[in-house]
């Protein structure tokens, strides 16, 4: 998928992570001049690509998201500290942290007078009230306020969604916002304690089929639900998204809810192998229930994600398989 005109330079900050590489990727194979941005050592990213400018800095300052910015007519900002459920719950006050990095590029990009300006956002954005069962309505971009958010990172992505509007109402920043459910997929980080739910899944059913375990560990009682995207839609998304007129928050997501034993299942059957549970009931679980509802992206795009679980899952568990026994991930 191209864009309708020929770009200078686009920036990709947050480049060293799961989808900022499968971002990075994709414009890479449309020939744009890609400078990709992260904090972390280059080492450390999940992908990285001799095609594009790789950089390694922090953000989180006025000057170094100038310089980044400077030269590239498109940004495309994916930088935040987060992590699976796990993560988020102990590590509030660093997800917060985040809005550093969102306060300071979206400055730059006015200064800048960039093209156009992507947030990516989340479904943890969403009031908690509303997922508190395992039968929940699936979630209408509406449904944002009044604001109750996940504590910590969701409050800080819905601040910095209001970063993005009120610089397009200011500033005449052309900014797009894409809420993301739960994305997974190959490339994606897998152990280490800030991997989503299927990564994690993937790793203990892989880690059981290797030892010949018959079970493994799951963190409560396996009946919350959630709808997951693998990462290929959620690109397609991002890029529909940057090349449209829709400036308001919109959810990329999959309305395919399942429960976490519906994962397993998912994940066994493709592994071949049969595991009983051992719930942790003490462990972090997030909201009982979470879904996408993709009424205004079907009709302000014209798509939606089309990856059933199964087919995202499969190429998920075999590359998550294989990086057993390495413990890195090769870039």
């Amino acid at each position: 998928m191209g864009y309708g005109r020929r770009l200078v330079k686009v920036l990709v900050a947050g480049a060293g992570g799961f989808i900022g590489g499968h971002l990075v990727a994709s414009l890479l194979a449309d020939g744009v001049d890609v400078r990709a941005v992260d904090r972390k050592p280059r080492v450390e990213w999940l992908q990285c690509f001799a095609d594009a400018e790789n950089v390694t800095v922090d953000l989180d300052s006025a000057s170094t998201s100038a310089a980044a910015v400077a030269g590239c007519d498109r940004v495309f900002n994916l930088a935040c500290d987060m992590g699976g459920m796990g993560f988020i719950e102990l590590n509030k006050a660093l997800c917060m942290r985040s809005v550093l990095t969102n306060t300071h590029l979206i400055a730059a990009a006015v200064d800048a007078e960039v093209d156009r300006y992507f947030f990516a956002s989340t479904a943890c954005v969403y009031p908690q009230s509303r997922q508190d069962t395992t039968a929940p309505v699936a979630l209408c971009e509406d449904d944002a306020y009044p604001a109750d958010p996940e504590d910590g990172y969701g409050w800080e992505k819905l601040f910095s969604e209001r970063m993005c509007r009120h610089h397009a109402e200011d500033f005449g920043l052309d900014v797009r916002i894409a809420r993301f459910h739960s994305v997974y997929g190959p490339h994606c980080t897998w152990q280490g304690g800030r991997e989503k739910v299927p990564a994690a899944i993937c790793r203990k059913v892989a880690e059981a089929a290797a030892d010949g375990v018959d079970e493994i560990e799951v963190w409560g009682d396996g009946e919350q639900r959630r709808s997951f995207l693998y990462v290929d839609d959620a690109i397609v998304g991002v890029r529909r998204l940057m090349d449209s007129e829709v400036s308001d928050p919109i959810n990329i997501g999959s309305a395919e809810m399942v429960s976490i034993n519906d994962l397993i299942d998912t994940v066994s059957a493709v592994a071949g192998v049969a595991l009983a549970r051992r719930h942790d009931l003490s462990a972090p679980q997030g909201v009982r229930g979470r879904s996408s509802d993709n009424t205004m992206v079907r009709e302000r795009l014209g798509w939606e994600p089309t990856t059933t679980l199964r087919e995202g899952i499969e190429p998920t568990y075999r590359w998550v398989a294989a990086q057993l026994g390495t413990g890195t991930v090769e870039p």
